[in-house]
């Protein structure tokens, strides 16, 4: 089959009169065609090493091949004149001197023949170059070029054993791997992703719940204790289910106060350090609820939202100017004349604990009926964008905008959602097929791929709307659909997960930037509790790369004011990123505490002349992770959920850093 194939490939493509050049810089420019080779005699040896073989190579032939489009291409010695010649071949994005792998081969064809493929996208040039790893000797070679879609993903179906009607997608139990999770009034089941990709289903009995989450359902670790807690969103109150020590069970807590919840959102509102509640209230002002460090809520209404008939439906925190503190916009819905009700609102984060509404001068205090809204950097100029899905076309349609920093542009006109007659209540955005573009999901069935142009291609796949994560650890991000589980097919784009654990601030980093940079851009997310209107996806930040092979930086702007920068970061893995303390936090002096007993079981005692003070307890475990992390209310840390170890306890007061070792049996 090889032959006949090669034989075709010859008769199609004459062989040119071309040859390598044997440094990378003056690689000789090649189309699709047949090419020869006279011998491997270049001083510029190929490196790194992208295919098998190793390191071992003493010259090399440098060829650049430039995509016309988005194009499969395939470069091949398999030919019947190079015999059992043993060629080797590597393929590079980027310049000379730092060049990442795309693709390579050594021995694909037949006898020690060479053919590898890469996906290359259209504009973007890549240096292919044979090396003499195990011969010298000339050869022919053939480029053929086979026409593909970057969208072309579709969605498999495996069936989960859920209850209930709402539904979340998150790792419950802080173990990198994403959950499902699902709820009746007196039973929280979770399928908890294995190591192998499989689920171990366990139902967890609780208090028949005042609210069920008939509207939305956030989650969020309100105390620290390393475990996911969940909120429900009623049509006539908000229900909180707090996880225990050891994510064993969970606390029912209702609050009396009459709320008809849209969307909720956990979200450090007063950037305390503490992570806080908003909900979305549809006939009154909107509710949020303060943390007061260990988890106990204090209820508040009016000041995020203060339209007094209410029409909030769909809130999401983002970032939307850049200076690091989390912004609210909510996208409203009121059909009729219900002006304000059915006008957007933009609250400008002051960074006082105050938020400013702007959306009027800011160009989004639209008029129309919409449930939620899909925020992304969808240019990769480094900001956030918006689309606002229309939930009806009664009083309006879609409406892209593009941030231009002090005004939003109405950029829908040529997009493809001017002519998109699809609606939903369910808007998210989120890079689908790994390209490094942000897509859209919505109207259902149907992902508006980002063509980097801003404009969308709307294509029907077989998923709905529903959480977003990745429910196999495969890098490609999944939909859960009620009992049945959408995974994405994927394709051969690489990616990057990254999870964040705060110390100063919140235990999720729920209201965190982060940005990385590769050769594909730079791209930004904003971690959130809560997109879309009713379901709760992933927390973390999924970046997808296209060809790209490794990330040149990370950085992560925290809610506290840190920045923590990281370098060459490897692709296709899940990064987790601890909160730096600062510098500048001072050392006290160790005789300013003493804890006890040491060796501990359940709680250690902290006495000394800042415990009158609020104090911030973190627990290290000996590969330095923070293991737990307290607010403290007193004069103790429960340490109870903690198993038998060394750990190095931290408080951080006003005055600055104590630590000290302890043994918990």
């Amino acid at each position: 089959m090889k032959l006949r194939y090669a034989l075709a490939l010859a008769a199609i493509f004459p062989l040119l009169a071309a040859h390598g050049q044997n440094i990378c810089a003056d690689a000789l420019s090649i189309t699709v065609g047949t090419y020869s080779v006279d011998a491997i005699d270049g001083t510029d040896v190929p490196l790194p090493v992208c295919s098998s073989g190793g390191t071992g190579a003493t010259a090399g032939e440098w060829f650049l091949y430039t995509a016309p489009g988005y194009v499969t291409v395939t470069v091949s010695t398999d030919l019947p004149q190079n015999g059992n010649t043993d060629t080797r071949v590597q393929i590079y994005a980027g310049a000379c001197g730092s060049l990442t792998c795309v693709g390579g081969d050594d021995d694909s064809g037949a006898g020690l023949l060479t053919i590898a493929v890469f996906n290359a996208y259209a504009g973007q040039s890549y240096r292919i170059a044979f090396d003499n790893r195990y011969s010298s000797a000339g050869f022919d070679f053939v480029v053929t070029e086979q026409p593909w879609n970057p969208a072309a993903i579709s969605f498999t179906n495996q069936s989960v054993n859920t209850s209930g009607s709402a539904y979340a997608a998150v790792d419950m139990n802080n173990d990198g791997r994403d959950d499902v999770v699902s709820v009746t009034a007196s039973n929280i089941r979770i399928h908890h992703q294995q190591p192998d990709a499989s689920f171990l289903m366990t139902d967890y009995t609780t208090t028949n719940a005042d609210n069920t989450p008939s509207w939305s359902m956030a989650a969020g670790d309100i105390d620290g204790n390393g475990f996911l807690d969940l909120l429900y969103g009623g049509g006539s109150g908000v229900t909180f289910m707090y996880a225990n020590a050891d994510g064993t069970g969970f606390t029912e807590v209702s609050g009396p106060q009459y709320v008809f919840s849209q969307r909720s959102n956990f979200v450090d509102i007063n950037n305390d350090g503490d992570l806080d509640a908003f909900v979305c209230h549809d006939v009154q002002p909107n509710v949020y609820y303060l943390n007061d460090g260990t988890g106990n809520l204090s209820f508040v209404q009016g000041g995020l939202g203060n339209t007094s008939d209410g029409g909030n439906y769909g809130s999401i925190w983002i970032d939307y100017n850049n200076d690091h503190k989390i912004d609210l916009f909510i996208a409203k819905c009121r059909g009729g004349s219900q002006v304000p009700a059915s006008v957007d609102q933009l609250h400008r984060n002051n960074g006082d604990g105050t938020f400013t509404e702007i959306a009027g001068p800011m160009g989004l205090g639209g008029y129309q009926q919409s449930w939620s809204s899909a925020w992304a950097d969808f240019d990769m100029d480094g900001d956030m964008d918006v689309l606002i899905g229309a939930s009806s076309f009664a009083q309006g349609g879609h409406m892209l905008m593009r941030n231009d920093g002090d005004v939003f542009t109405n950029v829908t006109a040529g997009s493809g959602f001017d002519v998109f007659a699809g609606t939903s209540i369910e808007w998210v955005a989120h890079d689908f097929n790994n390209d490094g573009w942000v897509d859209i999901l919505g109207a259902s069935s149907t992902i508006h791929f980002n063509n980097g142009d801003w404009t969308f291609t709307p294509i029907a796949v077989p998923a709905s709307s529903g959480p977003i994560a990745d429910l196999n650890n495969d890098g490609f991000l999944d939909i859960l659909n009620g009992g049945n589980i959408r995974l994405n097919t994927g394709n051969a784009n690489n990616w990057l997960r990254v999870n964040l654990q705060g110390t100063l601030s919140n235990k999720n980093g729920i209201g965190a930037r982060v940005e990385i940079s590769s050769p594909v851009g730079t791209q930004i997310r904003d971690i959130k509790s809560g997109d879309g209107f009713r379901y709760m996806s992933f927390l973390g930040a999924h970046f997808g790369l296209g060809g790209d092979n490794v990330v040149e930086t990370v950085t992560v702007y925290w809610p506290s004011g840190m920045v923590d920068v990281l370098e060459d970061v490897a692709t296709n893995t899940t990064l987790t990123v601890v909160e730096s303390l600062p510098t500048s936090v001072a050392t006290v002096d160790t005789r300013g505490y003493a804890i006890a007993p040491n060796p501990a079981t359940d709680r250690l005692s902290i006495s000394g002349a800042g415990t009158g003070q609020r104090l911030t307890a973190l627990v290290l475990d000996a590969s330095g992770k923070v293991v737990l992390r307290q607010v403290l209310q007193g004069a103790s840390v429960d340490i109870s959920s903690l198993k038998s170890g060394s750990y190095l306890l931290q408080l951080i007061s006003e005055e600055g850093l104590w630590q000290e070792r302890f043994t918990k049996i």
